[in-house]
Formats: C-alpha cells, structure tokens, sequence
C-alpha cells in the first residue's frame, strides 16, 4: 500500500474513532448501568436524602391530603384560609421530616427498584410510554408513621396509586433512539473502538506513526468532550418536554443520577486523550534523538 494511501486511512479511521468514542460510551452505559437493576437503584438511591426530591415529595402528598380533606367538605370556621395553610404547613414539614428516616430509605429503594422496570420500558421502543415513580410505598410509610405521632389529619392520608412522571419518553426523540440502538450493542463498540485506535496507528506509514498517535489521543479527547455536550443537551430536551405532571428539580436531580456516570466517562476520555497526544508529541523527538545519540556513538 502506497504511503499517501495509508496515511489516509489512517486519518479516516482517527476520525472515525471521534464518533465511535462517545457512541461505546453510551453504549457500555446503557447495558452495564441501565440494565442492570442493582446498578441502577445504586445511582437513584442517594437521591432519597436530595433536598429537591424530598421536598417534591412532601409537596405532592401534602397537595393529596389537602384536596381529600376539600372533597370531604374540611371547614374550620371564619378563618378557614389560614386555617388551611397552617393544615398544610403542619403536614407538609411532618411529611418532610419523615424523609430523613431509615423508615423513608427503605420505601425510597423500593420505589427506584420499581422505576427501573419503566425506564426499561420507555427506552425498549413502546411509544407514549412515560417514566414514574410510584410513590406508594412511601405514602404508606408516611401515613403509618404521622399516624403513629398523632400528626393531625394524618389518617387522611390517601393510600393509593400515585405517581410522578419524571421523564415522558416521546420526549426523548430521537436520542431515544440511538440509547435502544446502542444498548443491544452492548460493550462491543467500546471492544471495537480500541482495536481501531490500534490499527489507526499500525496502518500508518513506519515515520508517521507518532503522528498518528498523537491523532488517536486528540480523537479520544474529542470524543469524549462530545459525550460531555450531548449529555448537557440531552439533559435540556428532556426537562424541555416534561409534563406538567413532573416536578423540573426533582427531574433534573434523577437525570443528573442516571448520567452521572457517563459524564464522568466523558471528562475522563478527554483527559486521558490530551495526556496520550502529549506523551506521543513530546516521547517521540526525545526517543528519536536518543536513538541517534546511540548511533553516533557506536559509530
């Protein structure tokens, strides 16, 4: 093969390796983590003691008490207005405080382990399919817990199916999309990027080489600052298009949770691929002269 010939595939496959990085990413990410139920109630898990999630919390099952007790016709006289806020104010820092318990951790797990089954769905292809979060487990909790503490009202407390949507699907599009194409690939991207790396430098000709590798690491770094952007976008479609059935901060923090793993995919990529284009520009000259050194000398 002719030298003009394989320094072009070589940059053709650098380039193509700035687009299959953050592509196994996803993919790796999509398997290992979203489909993995352990995984995945070990990064929403800590988001029961975020102060956002539990003050939606405490916020959607206080507006629950609250219209039960107006269908039921609650009254308290002339001064009903700031009665009722005072009602709601009272409940609303009970149901609050209780999210600091074990008791509320432990509902807490069981709800995620039960989202998991409908991020699943959502990313599988079933349109209109929207993620939430059942938050029966920890009314119930709740409700045994206020009740057991004379909190007033607490036995008004509706125990039933109630649920927030974090995410609606069809607003993902189309990045949708890509995560299911990516997520049957599985690590085999990742597999498949590495061995182009390999053979963008081999294919190279014998004094490009260097050159090619300093190629890979800046073609690693971009990918990954690639992965950093869509992330960031991503992130902004889907808050775009929440209902209004979802809590936006509440939202946000599970999102964040979700991809945490891959922005830090995404900003180590980057660092370990500037780190590998400075060590093959600035290795390379000082191997080559010492090389030479040995030569003249043994001449």
């Amino acid at each position: 093969m002719r030298t003009n010939h394989r320094t072009s595939l070589s940059l053709a496959l650098i380039l193509l390796l700035t687009v299959l990085t953050p592509l196994s990413a996803v993919a790796a990410w999509s398997d290992l983590e979203i489909g993995d139920t352990r995984r995945f109630v070990a990064a929403t898990a800590p988001l029961g003691s975020d102060r956002a999630v539990r003050t939606a919390l405490a916020d959607r099952i206080t507006d629950q008490v609250m219209s039960e007790l107006d269908s039921s016709g609650f009254d308290v006289g002339p001064f009903q207005e700031d009665a009722r806020r005072a009602v709601r104010g009272l409940l609303h820092d009970a149901v609050l405080s209780f999210t600091g318990s074990e008791a509320f951790e432990n509902a807490w797990r069981t709800a995620v382990r039960a989202l998991h089954s409908t991020v699943e769905q959502a990313l599988a292809g079933g349109r209109g399919n929207a993620v939430t979060l059942d938050l029966a487990p920890v009314v119930r909790q709740v409700k045994a817990q206020l009740v057991a503490d004379g909190v007033p009202f607490a036995d008004r407390i509706p125990v039933r199916d109630s649920r927030i949507v974090v995410l609606e699907a069809n607003g993902l599009g189309v990045w949708r999309e890509v995560a299911e194409g990516l997520r049957a690939a599985g690590i085999w991207p990742a597999v498949a990027a590495v061995l182009l790396a390999a053979v963008a430098v081999l294919v190279a000709p014998a004094g490009r080489r260097r050159r090619a590798g300093t190629g890979v690491g800046l073609a690693v770094a971009a990918g990954g600052a690639l992965l950093v952007v869509v992330v960031a976008v991503a992130r902004g479609t889907v808050l775009q298009d929440l209902p209004a059935g979802g809590d936006r901060v509440a939202c946000a923090a599970f999102y964040d949770a979700l991809t945490g793993s891959l922005r830090i995919t995404g900003w180590s990529l980057l660092g370990a691929g500037l780190l590998l284009a400075l060590v093959t520009w600035v290795v390379g000259p000082l191997t080559g002269r010492r090389e030479r050194g040995r030569q003249s000398r043994r001449a």
